[in-house]
């Protein structure tokens, strides 16, 4: 009985019983409406029929006997249709129903038949694209996150096999993500902790003795672990859209000139030159101070990691279309093409060569992206090329 119940529960099952309810009722519906209308209608047509008909043929008019009296017809009496006997007009009437149900019948049987191998191949075809991803969607909550359905079938399925595929693949690409993310999380944490264990080891046995030096280096890698948490706290949060974010009508000026003064000391020491057009009467954009900030000082720094001296970075900001674009400008390694799509990815860098130390832990990127947009505006980057330097833009909505 549960085997039963399931059976019918399933889509198949109920698509098959929903195509022959309705056979069964159009059949019973013809069958009702012949039994009811075909004599009204045979009636109506033999009444029809009647008055056009010629009159009875001499044959059927008394005629004198051998003793000259006229003779009564030996068959029976005119029906009411007047052009036959009332006993062969009830029999023709008998004939004609009989017939109609037989037909009626046998039309329905055919019909049922072929219904019934035609509901059976279209809920078949319904159901089994949807079983198909029914299985998919079970093998992909279990870890094949490869998993992918064809696209057939009709309109509605063809667009939920397509809406699959795309979640899966989206799937796919975050399990990839997040195994990137745990591998270069590892790799970041693991020089740092090792250099601590190092020196602490050192100084438990003895090999190293304290000095100010050895506290500052033990000190200075502390840091870089606190730092590299700091940056994933606040990636994590920008990622999430929980970074607080309070927009109002802000002057380009007040975005650019404390972006650059926290880094010219930087780009003095570096040897680099620092070049800032900050033409007047631009509108004021519409964003957080303090995070357009964060994310022009964050373009600035990723210039001034990746521009060896002599170089240049240069600040231009423009009005155009409703938007205010902030650009930095530098000389520096560049960035190949096939690097520009992943350089806001997390933790990606265009040198693999570069340390934490050197090159940052690769998220400042990812964070001024997220702060972007949730600012409404954007980040985009491109470049001429390795070696011939790249540009990062930085598009703010204007407040008006």
């Amino acid at each position: 009985m549960s085997v039963l119940r399931r059976a019918i529960r399933g889509l198949h099952a109920r698509l098959l019983l929903a195509h022959l309810l309705v056979i069964a009722v159009g059949l019973v519906t013809v069958y009702a409406a012949a039994s009811y209308a075909a004599p009204r209608f045979f009636e109506r047509n033999m009444l029809a029929q009647a008055r056009r008909a010629p009159p009875p043929p001499q044959s059927a008019i008394a005629r004198p006997s051998q003793s000259g009296q006229p003779t009564r017809p030996q068959s029976p009496g005119p029906g009411r249709f007047g052009i036959m006997s009332a006993e062969l007009e009830q029999r023709v009437t008998e004939i004609y129903l009989s017939s109609l149900a037989d037909s009626l019948l046998l039309a329905g049987g055919a019909a049922l038949a072929t219904a019934v191998v035609a509901s059976v191949l279209v809920s078949r075809g319904i159901a089994s694209p949807i079983h198909r991803l029914a299985g998919a969607s079970r093998r992909l909550a279990a870890g094949h996150y490869d998993e992918r359905v064809p696209v057939d079938g009709t309109t509605e399925v063809h667009q939920l096999a397509t809406s699959f595929n795309a979640m899966a693949a989206a799937v796919e690409d975050a399990e990839r993500r997040r195994q990137e993310l745990i591998g270069d999380v590892a790799h970041e944490m693991r020089t740092p902790i090792a250099t601590l264990e190092g020196y602490l080891e050192g100084l438990l046995d003895g090999v190293i003795d304290p000095s100010d030096r050895v506290w500052a280096k033990l000190h200075d890698e502390a840091g870089r672990l606190r730092r590299l948490i700091e940056d994933l706290q606040e990636l994590s949060r920008a990622e999430a859209h929980q970074l607080t974010v309070i927009c109002r009508a802000t002057p380009p000026a007040a975005i650019v000139q404390p972006a650059v003064e926290r880094l010219e000391s930087d780009v003095a020491e570096h040897g680099l030159s620092l070049n800032v057009e900050l033409p007047p009467g631009l509108p004021e954009v519409q964003a957080d101070p303090e995070r357009a900030i964060q994310v022009l000082t964050n373009l600035v720094t990723n210039a001034l990691r990746y521009t060896p001296p002599p170089g240049e970075i240069a600040v231009r900001v423009a009005a155009e279309n409703g938007v205010v674009r902030f650009e930095v400008s530098d000389s520096g390694i560049g960035i190949a093409p096939e690097h520009l799509p992943r350089v806001f990815e997390r933790f990606y860098r265009v040198d693999k060569s570069r340390s934490r130390a050197s090159g940052g832990a690769g998220v400042g990127l990812t964070i001024a992206q997220a702060l972007a947009e949730t600012m409404g505006g954007r980040i985009s980057a491109r470049s001429p090329g390795p070696g011939r330097g790249s540009t990062f833009t930085l598009e703010l909505p204007t407040a008006a």
